[in-house]
C-alpha cells in the first residue's frame, strides 16, 4: 500500500539527523565533545527504538521512494530491536573503551552509521536498496574492528572480515544481476510477480538464487561461510565484537527474509534445499567445535554459528509442499528467536566486558572461575545468559528453541529437528562449563569488580528480562507473529 504520510519515517529521520549532529560535534569540537557524541548516539537510539516499537502495531505496509523503502510490521519490530541493541552496546562498552583509550567519537559514529545501514537492510524493498544498506553497515564495521591500530590481532581480524566480506558482496551482486537480467526489475514485488508467472528461464533464476543465498549465509555466519566469525570475534576488541555480533545478526535475518520470501518466494523449493544444508552444517559445526574452545569470545562465536542454524530452521519451515499456510508461524518463530538471541548476546558480552579492566582482557574460561564469590549478581546474570543460549528452562532461550523446533516439526523436517536437539546437547556442555567454573571453582583473581552504576543496573535488567520472557513469552511472540502476518498480507 502506498501511503503519502511520511510520519512513519520520523524515527529513521531522527537517527539520521542525530548521526549528522554527532558528526558535526565530533568535527568541530573534537575529543572534548566525545561525551556529547556518546549521549547523542545513546539517547537518539533509545528514543528511536521505542518509537519503532509503537509503529509495530500498524497493520498496513507503507512504501516510499518509488517503492524502494517499506515500513511494515517486520521492519518496525526489527528496527526497534537493533536500535535498542545499539544503545545497550554503547552503554556496556563505555568503561571498556575508556580503559583502553578507545572511547572516541569516531567509534560512536561508526556504530551509528552501521545502525543506519541495518535500518536500510531491514526496510529495503528493492534489491539495490538492500545492497546499499548492507554496504553501509559492513564498511562501518570493517573500520570499527580495526580501530585499535597498535594491535596486530585487530588489524588481522579487520582484514579477514574485509576480504571475505568483499567476496560475499561480489557473490550477492552477481546473483542480483542474474535476477535482474531474468526478470527485468529490481523491485521485490515486481520480481515476485515475474517469477510467479512461470515465464522466466529457471536456470538463470536458479544461478541467481545460489549466489544470493551465499551472500545471505555469509552475513548470518552460517557454515560453510563462517570462517570469518571466530577470527573476527577473537581478534577484535570485545566492544567491537559486540557491535558485530549483536544488531547485525538481527538485521541479516530480516534482510534474508526480504530477499528470499518477499522477492523469491515462488523459488522456495530451490532455496530451501540450500538452507537445509546450511542449517544442518551450522548446527553441527557450531555446537561441536565450540566444545574445544578455551577462549570465551571464540566460544560465543561458535555459539552464534549454531544459533544461526536455528534461525535458518525457522526460515525453512515456512513453505511446505508449495503451500504457504505455515508462513506466519515459522517466520514469526525465527523472528522471535533472532530477537532473543540479540538479548542474550548483549548480556553475555556485557559480563565479559564487566570482568575486563585496564590491561586485562577477561577472555579465558579460567577468568570466570569463582565469579559467584566475587559477585553473586553478575554470576547469576551470566548463568541466565548461558542457560538461555543452551535452551534450558525457565529462560526465554528454551521457548525460542521450542517454537522453532515445533514449526520445523510441523513442516515435516523431522530429521533436522532430531539433529538440532542432539547437537544442542553437545552445545549445552560448553555453556554449562562456564556455569560450573563460576559456581564450583575457586577464583584465580580476587580483584574487585568495578563498573559504572548504569552498567550494573542494565546488566541486572538484562538478566531479569531473559527470565521474565522465559516465563511469559506470549506478548513478544504475539508481536512477532502479528508483525510477520501484517508484512506478508498477499502471501498468507
Amino acid at each position: 500500500m502506498q501511503n503519502a504520510s511520511m510520519t512513519v519515517l520520523l524515527p529513521d529521520a531522527l537517527l539520521m539527523v542525530a548521526t549528522v549532529v554527532a558528526w558535526l560535534n565530533e568535527t568541530f569540537v573534537g575529543d572534548a565533545g566525545r561525551r556529547t557524541t556518546y549521549l547523542i548516539g545513546v539517547l537518539s537510539s533509545i528514543v528511536a527504538g521505542i518509537w519503532f516499537a509503537t509503529l509495530t502495531f500498524d497493520p498496513l505496509p507503507h512504501y516510499f521512494f518509488s517503492h524502494m523503502y517499506v515500513v511494515d510490521g517486520l521492519a518496525s519490530a526489527m528496527k526497534a530491536a537493533v536500535s535498542l541493541g545499539y544503545a545497550v552496546t554503547m552503554i556496556y562498552s563505555r568503561k571498556y573503551l575508556e580503559d583502553r583509550g578507545l572511547f572516541r567519537g569516531d567509534y560512536v559514529l561508526l556504530g551509528m552509521f552501521a545502525l543506519l545501514g541495518q535500518l536500510v537492510m531491514i526496510s529495503g524493498s528493492n534489491f539495490l536498496t538492500l545492497y546499499l544498506g548492507l554496504e553501509l553497515m559492513s564498511l562501518s564495521l570493517y573500520v570499527a574492528i580495526a580501530m585499535r591500530r597498535d594491535a596486530s590481532q585487530s588489524n588481522e581480524a579487520a582484514m579477514k572480515y574485509y576480504v571475505l566480506g568483499a567476496l560475499a558482496s561480489g557473490f550477492l551482486l552477481y546473483g542480483i544481476s542474474m535476477i535482474y537480467g531474468a526478470t527485468g526489475s529490481l523491485d521485490l514485488t515486481e520480481v515476485l510477480k515475474a517469477v510467479a508467472s512461470g515465464r522466466i528461464n529457471d536456470a538463470v533464476l536458479l544461478f541467481g538464487v545460489i549466489f544470493i543465498v551465499a551472500g545471505i549465509a555469509f552475513k548470518m555466519g552460517a557454515v560453510p561461510f563462517h570462517m570469518w566469525v571466530p577470527d573476527v570475534y577473537h581478534g577484535a576488541p570485545t566492544a567491537m565484537t559486540l557491535l558485530v555480533g549483536g544488531g547485525p545478526k538481527v538485521a541479516a535475518f530480516a534482510w534474508g527474509l526480504r530477499f528470499l520470501v518477499m522477492g523469491l518466494l515462488p523459488l522456495a523449493v530451490d532455496w530451501q534445499q540450500m538452507l537445509v544444508i546450511l542449517a544442518a552444517l551450522s548446527l553441527i559445526v557450531g555446537n561441536i567445535t565450540g566444545i574445544a574452545q578455551r577462549n570465551v569470545k571464540r566460544l560465543l562465536a561458535y555459539s552464534a554459528i549454531s544459533n544461526m542454524g536455528f534461525v535458518l530452521l525457522g526460515m525453512l519451515a515456512g513453505v511446505i509442499d508449495g503451500k504457504a499456510d505455515s508462513m506466519a508461524n515459522a517466520y514469526g518463530s525465527a523472528m522471535f528467536y533472532s530477537v532473543v538471541y540479540l538479548l542474550t548476546t548483549v548480556g553475555s558480552f556485557g559480563v565479559v566486558m564487566l570482568l575486563a579492566r585496564r590491561d586485562f582482557e577477561a577472555e579465558s574460561l579460567d577468568d570466570f572461575k569463582g565469579l559467584n564469590k566475587r559477585s553473586p549478581v553478575f554470576a547469576f546474570v551470566m548463568m541466565a545468559m548461558m542457560f538461555s543460549l543452551a535452551g534450558i528452562p525457565p529462560t526465554v532461550g528454551f521457548y525460542a528453541k521450542l517454537a522453532v523446533l515445533e514449526a520445523s516439526l510441523n513442516a515435516g523436517l523431522t530429521w533436522l529437528v532430531v539433529l538440532a536437539v542432539i547437537t544442542s546437547l553437545f552445545g549445552a556442555f560448553y555453556y554449562l562449563r562456564i556455569v560450573k567454573l563460576m559456581y564450583f571453582d575457586s577464583p584465580l583473581d580476587n580483584t574487585p569488580i568495578e563498573s559504572p552504576l548504569a552498567n550494573r543496573w542494565l546488566l541486572a535488567a538484562n538478566g531479569i528480562a531473559v527470565l521474565v520472557l522465559g516465563v511469559m513469552p506470549g506478548p513478544l511472540m504475539t508481536l512477532c507473529l502479528n508483525a510477520i502476518s501484517h508484512s506478508l498480507p498477499g502471501m498468507l
